[in-house]
């Protein structure tokens, strides 16, 4: 299996997914760290979360993947939300929670 298929099975195979510095329990990045908060915040209790930190071939080829250059990223049912920019305007706004509740019943 390639990386980008690997990636690809990641992304399909769980219905909310953050590439991440880090760790949930340990955010190695400030931008991991708020998106993490936001995401629990807003309800996410299933995450799947993938530290590129410790997957070098991931973090090379995830910008290719996702045409989205930086780390966190979130994927929720598979589509690419974005980084912790646009995943704390949702927030925000309160639409965040309304999509993890949805990924969530799935």
């Amino acid at each position: 299996m390639s990386v980008l298929e690997r990636i690809q099975a990641e992304v399909e195979g769980h219905p909310i997914v953050l590439f991440m510095k880090g760790t949930p329990q340990f955010p190695m990045c400030g931008f991991s760290s708020r998106t993490v908060q936001a995401l629990k915040a807003a309800g996410a209790t299933g995450m799947h979360t993938i530290n590129v930190l410790e997957e070098p071939e991931i973090r090379a080829n995830l910008p290719r993947y996702s045409d989205w250059p930086t780390f966190p990223q979130l994927f929720i049912n598979g589509e690419l939300i974005g980084g912790c920019d646009i995943t704390l305007e949702l927030f925000e706004s309160g639409e965040l929670a309304r999509m993890i509740t949805e990924a969530q019943k799935a």
